[in-house]
């Protein structure tokens, strides 16, 4: 069956369900923008809800996937009034990323997102305007699409109309593509592979995440599917060179020193765009009934700065051309979805104006362009889901959702390969490191410099803590410091990770002497004899302590 999630109107997710039919059989959930008929449409505020009274009708997008064969269960949270891309809400709370939950979940169309990445239901709908699908997508490690500029937008509170278009998230490509089909109403067509792969290099310089751990995947996935080299490429330089006004295009924003001036120029124009529609939309309510927005909102709004909204509407096409020349019908762009991990609730980066400016640079392409995106889990980093982002041209979304149907697995097999990959090489690394370490604790020894020998010992231990030479060494030099108790307990830890050290033996059996167990001593030191029976160090110790008994 199919589940569809609708943001809440009070608790933030609500059941209610329809009988299955034989074209989806997905689970799914959908957007709090979304209208469905005999309920407030909150828009992710109470005040909202509270002023306005419920749709008389259901958004088509929703009706046609329940006549699909869907399941509508739920609506589900998104940011106040879709505004934000960090998936918080003080009204609703913040739903929780079930893949890293001491982090945002990104925004607008968190719960959506939260609902498919803690398997609730098979995919989900948003809304994206500047990201509200593709962010959060990458933050909880799903599955998130953005249609060209061709999913009906009735049924749907806008926020900025000439940039906001229906997404969806999902776990599994073939829910994401079914779900692409039924809403874009795709004719059937063969498969056709693509033939250009576009790394943005530069883009990825913006990103938080090694570049070549990002992008080693795709290159792999693409020589295994189809035998093709990537082409790199700066899409910076590429834009310039199509868009020479962008580089004039501020808008109040400084974009002066950056180094990516043609991409921050296109983000600011979207930023702009998005703004100038979202007063348009919403103004007239928030004067009227004051409500207490968010700060972050208000102080975005009440910024000055003469918006040129034909300069902006005259990047959009040029970007559009830009994009549409170089990817033709058979190219993918492939970029960062995201800065990185995602940030941790109420850090600094939520609010920084850098940071949310460098995120934009990433979705005002598709945004602007109006070509598809789709963003692509890529396992995680830190503990973290990272992703990647495949863009196709404007009115590509049905080339680019088969070629995500083509390439995931091999993708995900390529994340495990490279997670293994890493492991062992940073394995050896630090096994090589605590050689080092070690080597360097036996010449502090030999000094007789002997906490200096302990602190090496540990640094080695700290790097490879099997191998039980460090442990023992470090005993020896514990000894020196008259430490017998830490002694004792580093050659019992070297004697479980080699049971027939002798020398560990010999010196558990010094420092026990040491410390007056001397009947533990004694079968230390006759252990050592039973490996070596001629042990001189070990005879002369039993015969030393047994003639403390007789």
């Amino acid at each position: 069956m199919l589940l569809i999630y609708l943001p809440n109107v009070i608790s933030g997710l609500m059941s209610w369900s329809c009988q299955a039919g034989p074209t989806v059989k997905s689970d799914s959930p959908v957007s709090a923008r979304l209208h469905v008929s005999g309920y407030v449409t909150s828009f992710g505020s109470l005040e909202w809800a509270k002023t306005h009274d419920a749709e008389t009708q259901t958004s088509p997008v929703v009706s046609a996937l329940v006549d699909g064969g869907a399941i509508c269960v739920g609506k589900t949270v998104i940011d106040e009034m879709a505004y934000s891309i960090h998936g918080e809400n003080k009204h609703f709370d913040t739903p929780t990323n079930p893949a890293a939950p001491e982090r945002v979940p990104g925004g607008c169309s968190s719960g959506s997102a939260v609902a498919v990445a803690g398997g609730m239901v098979d995919f989900a709908l948003g809304i994206d305007s500047i990201g509200g699908v593709r962010i959060p997508g990458a933050y909880c490690g799903v599955l998130a699409f953005r249609p060209s500029h061709a999913v009906s937008s009735g049924g749907v509170i806008p926020v900025a109309p000439s940039l906001d278009t229906i997404g969806w998230f999902a776990r599994d490509p073939n829910v994401l593509r079914r779900v692409g089909h039924l809403l874009l109403r795709l004719p059937y067509a063969d498969i056709r592979p693509p033939r250009h792969f576009y790394i943005a290099d530069d883009c990825f310089e913006l990103s938080k995440i090694p570049a070549r751990r990002l992008t080693q995947v795709v290159t792999k996935s693409v020589e295994k599917l189809f035998g093709r080299q990537v082409t790199r490429v700066n899409l910076e330089n590429y834009l310039a060179s199509k868009i020479s006004s962008l580089r004039n295009y501020s808008n109040g924003h400084k974009n002066g020193d950056s180094k990516f001036p043609s991409l921050l120029a296109l983000c600011n124009a979207m930023r702009s765009l998005h703004k100038r529609e979202f007063k348009d939309q919403h103004m007239e309510w928030i004067n009227s009934v004051k409500p207490a927005v968010d700060a972050r909102i208000v102080s975005n709004l009440s910024e000055d700065g003469d918006s040129d909204i034909d300069a902006c509407q005259d990047a959009r096409n040029k970007a559009r051309l830009a994009l549409g020349a170089l990817l033709k019908d058979d190219g993918i762009l492939v970029i960062p979805t995201a800065l990185g991990c995602p940030p941790k609730l109420n850090a600094k980066e939520l609010s920084s104006e850098s940071y949310n400016s460098q995120t934009l640079c990433l979705s005002s392409l598709a945004s602007m362009s109006g070509c598809c995106q789709v963003s692509i889990p890529l396992g995680t980093h830190d503990k973290c889901p990272i992703s990647v982002s495949f863009i196709a041209r404007h009115g590509g979304d049905r080339f680019l959702l088969d070629t995500v149907q083509t390439m995931y697995a091999t993708i995900q097999e390529q994340v495990e390969i490279l997670a293994k990959s890493n492991v062992s090489s940073k394995q050896a690394m630090n096994e090589e490191a605590a050689e080092t370490a070690k080597e360097k604790g036996n010449a502090a020894f030999k000094e007789k410099q002997w906490q200096k020998a302990v602190n090496l010992y540990t640094e080695a231990i700290k790097l490879n803590g099997k191998v039980a030479t460090y442990y023992s060494n470090r005993a020896a030099a514990f000894l020196e410091l008259t430490n017998y108790r830490q002694a004792e307990a580093d050659c019992t830890n070297a004697i479980d990770l080699e049971p027939k050290s002798v020398k560990a033996y010999l010196r558990r059996g010094t420092a026990r002497e040491m410390m007056g167990y001397y009947k533990e001593a004694v079968e230390d030191f006759n252990h050592a004899l039973v490996l070596e029976p001629m042990n001189k160090t070990a005879g002369v110790a039993v015969n030393r302590l047994k003639k403390l008994f007789a």
